[in-house]
């Protein structure tokens, strides 16, 4: 993204201290007609957050939203993964399948907790924050949101997939094939912390939907399906 001549009309855009020559700077710029302000640049990229999470974080909250997402779907770590593959050596498909199937269920469960904690951070950016997420990377708002959301969602989603794992019965079906594996001849024994690991692996699916709508929005005009998006998003072309 080439940014270098606007990069440098924002930060007058931003340092200026008259709300006449903020009109008059940001009237002047690509997309700019009709005086966009800081305020409507951070009403912008607040939009372009609510997108993310309604548009792609939804479909996460669906069933099969992990499971049937290769770019989220949640796999074993990888101390137990030759737990997975020996188990299909031996012809237990099914069994492996349930292991896997279980993990992504929890998340799907989890990320229900999310929205609320997004909405409360989408909210809070600063003129200063819009005015970095805009000249950032592709992902930078998602960035963003989770630099302030990671630790809250973290401690609302542990638990929720702690739950999940004893709702549909997951410590048992993990009990039975860990203990299945571990009575193969010859292999190391293994007992993960899989609540801790289907959290964070979770996390990193949320904020990973985030950031597809973002670069979307970012990159392919006909992702701005507002007025408001095209307008703020058209000064980051070139």
């Amino acid at each position: 993204m080439r940014l270098t001549k606007i990069a440098f009309v924002l930060t007058l855009l931003f340092i200026s201290t008259s709300c006449a020559e903020l009109q008059t700077v940001v009237g002047s710029m690509p997309g700019g007609q009709g005086g966009i302000d800081p305020v409507m640049i951070g009403n912008g990229l607040r939009q372009a957050l609510d997108f993310g999470i309604d548009k792609q974080v939804t479909k996460l909250t669906k069933r099969d939203g992990f499971y049937k997402n290769p770019l989220v779907k949640i796999l074993l770590p990888e101390e137990l993964q030759k737990v997975d593959k020996t188990l299909r050596d031996i012809g237990l498909d099914n069994l492996a399948d349930d292991g896997l199937r279980i993990l992504n269920r929890a998340a799907e469960d989890a990320v229900k907790e999310a929205t609320p904690i997004f909405v409360d951070a989408v909210k809070g950016i600063t003129f200063n924050d819009a005015k970095n997420i805009l000249l950032g990377s592709d992902n930078a708002a998602t960035s963003y949101l989770r630099n302030r959301t990671n630790q809250a969602l973290y401690n609302k989603f542990n638990p929720v997939i702690q739950n999940s794992f004893s709702k549909v019965g997951a410590d048992q079906i993990w009990t039975n094939i860990i203990n299945k594996y571990n009575t193969i001849p010859f292999v190391e024994k293994v007992n993960p912390d899989l609540t801790d690991y289907v959290t964070n692996e979770a996390l990193k699916g949320v904020y990973k939907m985030i950031a597809v709508e973002e670069k979307n929005i970012r990159t392919k005009i006909n992702s701005r399906t507002t007025t408001l998006l095209k307008q703020v998003f058209a000064l980051q072309d070139n």
